[in-house]
Parts: C-alpha cells; structure tokens; sequence
C-alpha cells in the first residue's frame, strides 16, 4: 500500500524528544488526522514494521542507536467544546496549553496540566498528574486507533487508570482523542496561574528533561529522597541531577543514552542504600528494536 503523508528517512530522534537525546528512526511519519494515523498503523502492520507512536516526546529515552522501525508523530491538534465544559481534544492536543485555556474559560480540573510538557495523548497513556489531580479523573471517554486500524471510543469506566498508569501502555495501536468534563470555577484561572509561578520556581525550566524521572513512593517524594542522598548536581558525562529539583535528570548538553541510563542506574543505587527506598522510573527507555521500561 501506498501512504499519502511523506515518509522520512533516518530521521534524528533527539530532535522529538524533550531530553534532546537519540540516534535516528529508520522511518518518521507526521499524521494530523485520525485516518492518516489509521493508515499510518495499517502500513506499518502490512509491512511488518515495528512502529512507536509518540506526541512531544517528553517521557522517551532513545538509544543512541535510534530506532530500527517506524516513530510516528502525532499531530492530531483539533479542540471542541462539545457541551459547556465538555472538551474532545485531539491526541496531538498540547495539554499544558489545553489547561490554560480551560481555566480561562472557567472550567477548574485541568489547571494541573499547565507546564506539564506533554500532548492529550501522552498525559492519557501515562495518567500524567500533579497537585493532587490526574488526567483519568476528568476523563470520560478515549479515542483509540487499535493495532488493526479500526478507530474505537472507549468509555472511562471500561478503562483501569492507576498512579503513572493506563491500559494503553500493554495495548498496540494509538490515542488519538480524549474527551473530558470540567466544573465551572471562578477560581480556575487564578489556581492555574499559581500553578505554573511555583513549576518555574522549583522546577529547571529550560532544560533538556523528561521531567520527574522517578514515582514518588508511598513513603514520600523521590525528589526529597534523591537530595538526602547527597546526588543534587551529580553527573555522568552530559547527564546530570539537577540542581533545582532532584527528581529531574537533564542533559546538559551532549547527554547519550547510555550516560542518562548509568546516571538513573546510579541514583536507583545510591538512594537505595542510603535510605532503603527503591525507586522506580516513569521513563520509558526506546531501545533500537523496541520498547521498555527503565
């Protein structure tokens, strides 16, 4: 079969992803509707390519090998107000400016988002949250292509949201839509506004992260963890623990993979046995033939 969007070659993977870090994708295709993501999917399948679907690449690892199958980015940008305070969104969907523009509105349950450097689709794959609030908790229903082409609307309540989690990350295929109801709230904007002013003053804005790399565990906060072990400003090569929150790992500049995978080897480590928490990472890694979990 023939695809209708332009398809790429050995394409720079450190260019869509927010830790700036990966060798090349054998192919990259940019889909801006859900029937070029249907085709996209369908092509890979027929020619028995691997494929990795991704939105701002803001929670990826990619080796520094690249990756040896078809990265599809998704672009899939529409934004509806179906109903008052009912929002279907594409995948594609910023959802940091989705927040804003919502609690502009006065709708409150989505003022989190701000700052949170994902797409719709991403915060849904990872139940992305902060402030005491997740994206499953306003979620209705999800747009889904599955490993077949065939698009889908899947109610939340046949869905199993938990912390960082989603079904999606065991199915295949892609989130290309999501809708979600808010509450009207006066005080939206202002919380919002709040929101972001404390993000830009504990967290390293303007650097090359993937945000918070590890789970807060049920003791407390990793990043409060990562600081009583001595690791703020800690480095390996380019990779280094921040030293404006501890949770955030950034490259400074010439990070590889394998120095971002060694330094969250190392803090794992160390805060293990200096304080006897485990901590686990919500980064997913990309290796060249496929996909895990750090």
């Amino acid at each position: 079969m023939t695809l209708e969007m332009p398809i790429r070659e050995y394409v720079p993977l450190k260019e869509f992803c927010t830790f700036g870090i990966g060798g090349p994708a054998r192919y990259l295709l940019e889909v801006r509707k859900i029937e070029e993501m249907q085709q996209a999917i369908v092509w890979c399948r027929t020619m028995s390519i691997p494929y990795l679907v991704i939105g701002k690449g803001s929670n990826c690892l990619f080796d520094d090998k690249g990756y040896n199958g078809t990265v599809i980015i998704n672009k899939i940008e529409f934004l509806e107000e179906t109903i008052p305070g009912t929002f279907h969104v594409g995948s594609g969907y910023s959802f940091a400016l989705l927040g804003v523009q919502t609690a502009r509105k006065g709708w409150s349950g989505l003022e989190f988002a701000s700052g949170i450097p994902a797409s719709v689709g991403g915060a849904v794959f990872m139940n992305a949250g902060a402030n005491g609030m997740e994206t499953s908790q306003t979620l209705i229903s999800v747009d889904f292509v599955n490993e077949n082409g065939i698009f889908e609307t899947l109610p939340k309540e046949n869905l199993l949201f938990s912390y960082r989690h989603s079904p999606f990350q065991q199915r295949k295929g892609a989130v290309v839509g999501a809708t979600f109801t808010l509450k009207k709230n006066p005080e939206a904007r202002s919380q919002q506004i709040s929101i972001v002013n404390k993000r830009t003053q504990t967290q390293p804005y303007g650097t090359m992260s993937a945000g918070c790399i590890f789970l807060n565990p049920a003791c407390g906060h990793a990043g409060a963890l990562i600081e009583k072990s001595g690791l703020k400003g800690y480095k390996v090569g380019g990779a280094q623990v921040s030293h404006v929150h501890a949770n955030f790992l950034i490259n400074t500049g010439s990070a590889t993979c394998e120095e971002m995978q060694a330094l969250i080897s190392t803090v794992k480590s160390q805060v293990k046995e200096q304080t006897g928490v485990e901590l686990h990472s919500e980064v997913r890694y990309i290796p060249s033939e496929g996909v895990e979990w750090q």
